[in-house]
């Protein structure tokens, strides 16, 4: 790390994951044309988000932070963006009623187009072309033309990302949130699902409760009740995209990214002389950094000095992705070792990464069942170290997409075929998602 920060600074360290641009000149051009395009969002947001993970830290609260593996030029359309967000709305109320607690809504949306990848290069029949890394790059397309990395795509992933933004705010304050509605959608999933017996009684619960207060005057047509905030958040892969879009904040004098409220950095991005660590080290946004099953306590601890070195509660999620059989033997030594040393960090569970295989027909996917293995043993550390277990961090789509098998649906390897969407990485499809949610709130309740 070099000792004076500045947004720029990352650039004297070594920065994994970043395109071979063509042409610096044409790269130059579109970072200096988003360094004069407003901010995507605002520091006064960004401090909000980190007082609402701070309750997170201190276990008054829980975060759901959901959305998709990689965002698609092409599929942001408004239905796409509105049935994502139902989902997450969803969820949020399931896990919120369980828990007792507020949900911090943060949704992998808005900037989520760039993706990190195991080789530059792919190779299908003797061609070997780069890796598509996210539509924010290039195109999935197999030609030399598509997967040739076009930095014009900066200035478009700012295009959709602001559209995308302008119209979840319209939705979350527009009354497309109301509470009954929400409570609506899932009393007609619980009907439909094959094992919506399971899920009764928690339905009927939230039933009563909205009920009951009613019965007591309370207005359920109040703002409170019909508006949301939802935050977004992406890997922060791309530097110069990021720098880009650093502001100084009028008030604070604080540096803040104003492309999305939160950034994480990836599993493959968190080396400690790394430039993403460097120059998220450095903007006041909550930060996110994910932890595979090789971070021994030492490399967690180092993260959150560097990362936190104030010890801010809200400040630094560390989000595990261990694998479901690995888990259990690694994050309790993590915490044990983080808290200990006093930092605050909201702990998260990222049950989808660790957890994907090939099947023999060759589709990439996830079974529903090892995901929530996962989550339960992730549970189990926390409850036995005596820590919050925070939240949950998913991939997942509003569509009927194929992709993960299992689920209440009991989607079959067979049945991938018939709807495989995925640009990336597979995603749990809607109904998936609140089989999820359902499962996850019955964990939560045991910590309540």
């Amino acid at each position: 790390m070099t000792t004076t920060w500045h947004p720029g600074s990352w650039n004297d360290c070594p920065a994994g994951q970043q395109p071979e641009w063509p042409e610096l000149g044409d790269l130059d051009e579109a970072l200096h044309e988003l360094g004069a395009r407003p901010p995507l969002v605002f520091a006064g947001e960004a401090r909000r988000l980190t007082d609402q993970l701070g309750r997170v830290a201190t276990g008054q609260a829980v975060v759901l932070q959901a959305g998709d593996c990689a965002e698609s030029f092409d599929l942001s359309s408004a239905d796409a963006i509105r049935d994502k967000l139902k989902v997450i709305l969803q969820m949020a109320v399931v896990l919120q009623y369980s828990a007792g607690l507020p949900v911090v809504k943060v949704g992998r949306i808005a900037g989520q187009f760039a993706k990190p990848r195991s080789s530059g290069t792919e190779t299908r029949d003797g061609s070997t072309l780069p890796s598509f890394r996210g539509h924010i790059v290039n195109d999935i397309t197999f030609d030399q033309s598509s997967r040739r990395p076009d930095p014009k795509r900066l200035l478009q992933a700012y295009n959709t990302s602001a559209a995308t933004l302008n119209l979840l705010r319209a939705f979350t304050r527009g009354g497309y949130a109301d509470l009954r509605q929400v409570h609506n959608w899932n009393q007609e999933f619980v009907a439909s699902s094959p094992v919506g017996e399971r899920y009764e009684r928690l339905a009927e619960g939230i039933d009563r409760a909205l009920n009951f207060m009613t019965a007591c005057g309370f207005d359920t047509d109040d703002a409170a009740m019909r508006q949301v905030e939802l935050y977004t958040s992406h890997e922060a892969l791309l530097l110069g995209y990021e720098q880009a879009l650093t502001r100084q904040d009028s008030i604070t004098g604080d540096w803040y990214d104003c492309s999305a409220h939160m950034l994480w950095i990836g599993e493959r991005t968190r080396e400690l002389d790394g430039a993403h660590i460097e120059f998220l080290r450095g903007v006041h946004n909550p930060i996110g950094c994910k932890i595979g099953p090789s971070t021994s306590p030492s490399d967690a601890l180092a993260l959150c000095n560097a990362l936190n070195p104030d010890q801010i509660p809200g400040r630094l999620t560390l989000i595990s992705r261990m694998g479901a059989d690995k888990v259990g033997d690694v994050l309790p030594n993590i915490l044990r070792t983080v808290t200990d040393a006093g930092h605050p960090v909201v702990w998260q569970c990222d049950p989808m990464h660790g957890n994907t295989y090939e099947t023999e027909m060759g589709f990439k996917t996830r079974a529903f069942d090892v995901i929530m293995d996962e989550v339960r043993e992730y549970f189990n550390v926390h409850k036995a170290e005596d820590t919050w277990p925070g939240g949950v961090h998913c991939e997942l789509t509003g569509d009927a997409v194929t992709e993960c098998v299992g689920g209440g649906d009991a989607l079959s390897a067979e049945s991938l075929g018939d709807r495989y969407e995925t640009i990336c990485d597979p995603r749990l499809n809607g109904r998936q998602s609140l089989d999820l949610a359902f499962h996850v709130a019955e964990l939560l309740a045991d910590f309540r």
